[in-house]
């Protein structure tokens, strides 16, 4: 199915869909911080700043030489294989979720400070609506909102701290002083920040949004949403520790976490300043929510090319936009609402430990993408050591956050587990169904017409699952390749045909490749494998002919991976996959 978006997203657009998330954190991770390593929260929040430097590459050089949507999952469907990177996409729609719902949630806190009668779960249920309407209307008009909701954030932003370090300029730093003597409880400082940290990775959600539809945005984009993002996430988070640090007194804090830096424009500059913050965290935090829409779109429909989920979801309105999966989506974030009642904590918790299982599982991802891609171009690599000290650095937050809530763990746990078992049955359908023809062919008899209908019905589906024909396209490899390819396709895909195709050139001859092949084909008795002999070039051109007239997508087609002196990239292939 051809993609039906033409507009690409441009830097602007690109940085505020993802940004809105990540931008709007210091509106709730300050609390949470403060919470937990009180006047040492801003070195926390710096710690994080650095751990997203780390991943700054690690994302550039993944998303580079991968171009597609789907994140993590991306990665390791072309360096692992699909049962792994299943893993990656479950998590990354759980930290969606949580985020959706935080976002959604604390934007009514926010709202709550200027309208006190509003009902939180039942306002949160109608902006998780409203913006699942805009996202079904499509990435462009969702683009338009986006930018408009981030200029105002960051001017907004701005013009707090202003007013705060003015504050501090003509009223001291007595309050300061005070919470910096309060006393470190319980245990020594550097417990203190690991703790702090710990809630601080909180705050760079929507830091993997912009992964997940990379195809939408121009090319060259990608890595300035990367520097930008971070850029925000490192000045204003710490930034906005150190303020609340030095103006409000820690007793005040906890009776205003839900909206703190409502309290703090209070404080500083009056009630005009508070009603801004007020009114800008509603609708950046609103912003939040679009991001979780737009990103979850894109990786599911990855998902469904790729026969993980059913095809079902692929249905599109006139805008491109997939309905379907939007509103599947808002029905999970809505669940998850009435689960947690609301609870900030908890949802946080099911966040971070899914969104930390998710950049943990990208740092994997490209650690095997240089094992076993090593030729593949990319414009930028991380070093191998800070791919290790990133993952280092995000077992540590995860291990920090079962400490802090393990409560939010266990509801994790409680989504985690359905999910993956509803994709283990996806990837396993063939094996199902066979199952239950087997189940059926056993009580045959009395039960003669319920099992001929039934029979026949799970023999279509079966039938149309093998029927899928893939193709492989060689350069004339050896045995050795051709075999690993074979077995690929044995463990990954549910086909019982392969089509394997080569290009001659002038003085090409395959008798070799023809006897492999044979010896292939007896091998491997389950799958039909038909060779090919094509003359013309290996280029974006002839996958475009080749799919068309086979009627096979391009995502199920694979190559080797290709080597410096190809003259194309691999997004200009139209999805082909690399396997070897």
């Amino acid at each position: 199915m051809e993609n039906k978006i033409t507009r690409k997203l441009n830097e602007l657009q690109a940085t505020a869909i993802c940004g809105n998330d990540i931008s709007s954190s210091c509106l709730y991770v300050s609390a949470l911080t403060i919470g937990y390593a009180g006047q040492y929260a801003w070195i926390s929040l710096l710690i994080v700043a650095f751990v997203l430097f780390l991943f700054r590459k690690i994302y550039g050089e993944v998303v580079g030489a991968l171009p597609l949507n789907g994140g993590a999952y991306n990665v390791l469907l072309n360096t692992s294989t699909k049962r792994v990177a299943s893993i990656a996409a479950i998590l990354t729609v759980l930290s969606y979720m949580a985020t959706a719902v935080i976002s959604a949630s604390e934007a009514m806190h926010y709202l709550q400070t200027i309208f006190s009668d509003i009902n939180i779960e039942i306002a949160t249920v109608v902006v998780l609506l409203i913006f699942s309407i805009l996202s079904i209307l499509g990435i462009g008009e969702s683009a338009i909102v986006a930018v408009f909701i981030f200029i105002f954030h960051l001017i907004s932003l701005t013009l707090l701290v202003a007013v705060s370090g003015y504050f501090l300029l003509t009223n001291g730093l007595d309050t300061f002083h005070l919470n910096w003597e309060m006393p470190v409880t319980g245990k020594s400082i550097m417990y203190t920040l690991f703790l702090g940290f710990s809630a601080a990775m909180l705050g760079i959600s929507g830091f993997e949004s912009s992964a997940n539809f990379v195809e939408e945005q121009e090319s060259g984009v990608f890595p300035k949403t990367l520097k930008n993002m971070w850029g925000i996430v490192s000045f204003f988070n710490p930034v906005m520790a150190i303020l609340l640090i030095a103006i409000i007194p820690f007793a005040q804090m906890g009776e205003h976490k839900e909206s703190l830096l409502s309290y703090l424009g209070h404080t500083t500059g009056g009630s005009w300043l508070s009603w801004l913050i007020s009114i800008d965290a509603v609708l950046v935090l609103c912003g939040a929510v679009l991001t979780s829409f737009v990103g979850v779109s894109g990786l599911l429909r990855r998902m469904t090319l790729d026969r993980i989920l059913t095809n079902f979801f692929l249905k599109e309105n006139k805008r491109g936009a997939s309905y379907r999966i939007i509103i599947s989506f808002l029905i999970l974030c809505v669940s998850v609402l009435l689960v947690t009642h609301g609870d900030l904590e908890s949802l946080a918790g099911v966040y971070t430990f899914s969104f930390l299982a998710v950049m943990c599982l990208f740092g994997i991802g490209n650690l095997l993408l240089k094992i076993k891609r090593k030729r593949l171009p990319r414009p930028e690599r991380a070093k191998g050591i800070s791919v290790v000290i990133a993952i280092t650095f995000i077992v540590i937050a995860f291990y920090g956050n079962i400490i802090l809530n393990k409560d939010a763990f266990t509801t994790f746990i409680k989504y985690f587990i359905p999910a993956l078992i509803f994709v283990i049955v996806m990837l396993n359908r063939a094996a199902i169904i066979q199952l239950s023809l087997d189940v059926l062919e056993y009580f045959y008899k009395p039960v003669r017409r319920f099992v001929i209908v039934s029979n026949r019905y799970l023999q279509k589906i079966q039938y149309k699952i093998n029927a899928q024909a893939f193709v492989f396209f060689t350069k004339g490899d050896d045995v050795a390749i051709l075999n690993k390819v074979m077995q690929y396709v044995q463990q990954n895909e549910t086909t019982k045909n392969l089509k394997i195709v080569n290009i001659l050139s002038d003085d090409q001859q395959n008798k070799e490749l023809k006897k492999d092949l044979k010896v292939l084909d007896r091998a491997y008795p389950d799958i039909n494998v038909e060779f090919i002999e094509l003359s013309g070039v290996f280029g974006p051109e002839l996958i475009d002919q080749l799919s068309e007239e086979w009627e096979i997508p391009k995502n199920f087609m694979f190559i080797g991976s290709p080597g410096d002196k190809f003259p194309y990239k691999v997004s200009e292939l139209g999805g082909v996959r690399l396997i070897m």
